[in-house]
């Protein structure tokens, strides 16, 4: 058996969808992977320390817990072995990891760079590369990756984190048509402000270094976001059970808009493209070739 199983029976996947889940030892993943459990669906439940996983998730005969760090691709490749030697197939796999490094860009290290996009994009292609084999030998399968509000519109002191969830949609978006031939479907979920443990981090994260001119406003920014901690609006139980839902939709979505203030944030992007294509149209369409002249 799989070190970090918790359970010698091996039970009946034959009519279940194997969940595969990252960053489940906390906030949505954990909440997310408790609510496919109590589904009766099969569930590997990954994170960097998996005994804190089996911790924040409760031991079930269905659940795998495996160690994966997402930025690691040789992890991604032994947790997904596995899943298959525990349940034999991987049906729906949730890109959840992440963290958020808040601060305005300037003072933001080149390391601090490197990791938010480590664990924020690349880690999510580890772990899809490592999963889409087996999706592909399937004939089906289900790519979900937690996006947020910041992945539809950037704010001043999450541009690292805006980045990495502009450059995670990117790749959905192209993902899915490369795949859709082999059955296996994607969904990007957008969510809002929801009571995690996201915020509550934060403060280990902030810029390593500090600019004069940048000051007053990072001081107010973090005050800001320390005062969100346990705020948030969002309850992640309800979105586990939204996953659950549209994960059992046939096509499923290829966006999930998740919380009324992420819906207002994906409206004022429409609203901000329309204002942008309205400003300029005849000069945005004067830009063909002009015909060649002939003789």
């Amino acid at each position: 058996m799989p070190t970090g199983s918790t359970s010698t029976e091996e039970p009946n996947v034959s009519d279940s969808k194997v969940w595969f889940i990252t960053g489940a030892a906390s906030g949505i993943g954990t909440a997310l992977a408790k609510a496919a459990l109590a589904d009766g669906t099969p569930v590997v439940a990954t994170g960097r320390d998996p005994d804190a996983v089996t911790r924040a998730v409760g031991a079930a005969d269905s659940l795998l817990a495996a160690k994966l760090d997402v930025t690691r691709p040789d992890d991604a490749e032994e947790a997904v072995n596995a899943a298959l030697e525990r349940f034999g197939r991987i049906d729906v796999l949730v890109n959840n990891a992440g963290r958020s490094f808040k601060g305005f860009f300037e003072e933001m290290t080149s390391e601090q760079v490197e990791q938010q996009l480590a664990t924020n994009l690349l880690g999510p292609m580890n772990v899809t590369r490592a999963v889409l084999p087996v999706m592909r030998q399937q004939r089906s399968g289900h790519v979900i990756s937690i996006s947020s509000g910041a992945g539809l519109l950037g704010f001043a002191y999450s541009s690292l984190y805006a980045a990495s969830k502009f450059g995670l949609e990117g790749w959905m978006g192209a993902l899915a048509q490369e795949i859709e031939p082999f059955g296996i479907h994607t969904t990007i979920v957008n969510p809002g402000f929801f009571r995690t443990e996201l915020i509550r981090l934060v403060p280990a994260l902030w810029p390593h270094q500090s600019i004069d001119d940048y000051a007053e406003r990072s001081a107010a920014q973090r005050q800001w976001w320390k005062a969100q901690d346990g705020q948030q609006t969002g309850d992640p139980a309800k979105l586990a059970q939204a996953l659950l839902t549209i994960a059992a939709q046939d096509p499923p979505p290829r966006r999930f808009i998740a919380g009324a203030d992420a819906i207002g944030l994906a409206e004022r992007k429409i609203a901000e493209l329309q204002e942008q294509i309205d400003a300029y149209p005849d000069l945005s369409t004067s830009l063909d070739l002009d015909a060649l002249e002939t003789s």
